[in-house]
């Protein structure tokens, strides 16, 4: 009778034991809103058909863009310039694996990742590509990915065959993250007649790391070039929409974004 009841109480300190880990991680995880928010959001973008259908819904807009342009005349080549990042290529499970590891972003992880040309397309993005090319319509890849990714990055495009997948149309970060320049430079040759990405500073200079309320308000007054000349993919996980509440203060702690994050919720 003594050994079934030591038995018993050992079980019971095991389970309790193994609930309140459980219970503990749970709680770290829910509290630490850097991780598990990303955590989230990558599951939407993998897991929603509502994140398939806003893609979709991106590329035929587009596609719409660029039957009407194509239909004019023009005194250059014409030109679609896009972003890569969560614009053609879906980079969610690194998300996925830093959050799960209880970190965030980190410039090695990347690297890592990248390095095996292992991202899935965005949904509605080959097409649309392959279309524009068929339409005698020239890409450039403008992205802030580095030169230490040139390699691999083309590797990865050229799996799927996407057009001008190249190091001439592969415009990468250089001096700085800013575009413009880059953009410049496509205006030289090509009469750029889309701009496609998931974050603001795709589209134009006037939205480069700018305070959350300027972002609101350029974005506002430029309202009728979006799905017009400005493409928008979505993107929960990332960008300067985050940056901004931030501060663009890269060097915060978990504990310091967690803080800005929620005084700049609205709540009821």
């Amino acid at each position: 009778m003594k050994y079934k009841s030591l038995l018993l109480y050992t079980a019971l300190c095991f389970t309790t034991v193994s609930c309140t880990v459980r219970i503990s991680q749970t709680e770290g995880l829910s509290t630490d809103i850097t991780k598990s928010g990303k955590l989230w959001a990558s599951l939407w973008q993998q897991r929603a058909a509502e994140y398939d259908a806003l893609c979709f819904q991106a590329y035929n807009v587009a596609k719409l863009r660029l039957d009407n342009s194509v239909n004019a005349s023009h005194s250059k080549p014409l030109a679609i310039v896009t972003d890569i990042d969560e614009t053609v290529l879906d980079n969610s499970p690194n998300a996925v694996q830093q959050a799960l590891l209880g970190k965030d972003f980190e410039q090695e992880a990347w690297y890592k990742w990248t390095s095996k040309a292992a991202c899935d397309t965005v949904p509605g993005s080959y097409s649309f590509f392959k279309y524009a090319a068929s339409k005698g319509v020239t890409v450039f890849y403008i992205t802030n990915r580095d030169e230490r990714e040139r390699e691999a990055t083309l590797k990865n495009l050229q799996k799927y065959g996407f057009p001008n997948a190249d190091n001439e149309h592969l415009l990468l970060k250089q001096a700085t993250s800013g575009k413009e320049s880059r953009r410049k430079s496509v205006l030289t040759t090509h009469e750029i007649i889309l701009l496609i990405g998931d974050n603001l500073s795709d589209f134009a200079s006037l939205f480069d790391k700018k305070p959350e309320q300027e972002r609101q308000a350029v974005t506002q007054n430029q309202s009728e070039n979006f799905g017009k000349l400005f493409i928008v993919l979505p993107n929960a996980t990332y960008g300067d929409w985050e940056n901004a509440i931030f501060k663009y203060n890269y060097q915060l702690s978990p504990a310091q974004k967690e803080e800005l994050i929620k005084n700049s919720l609205q709540k009821e």
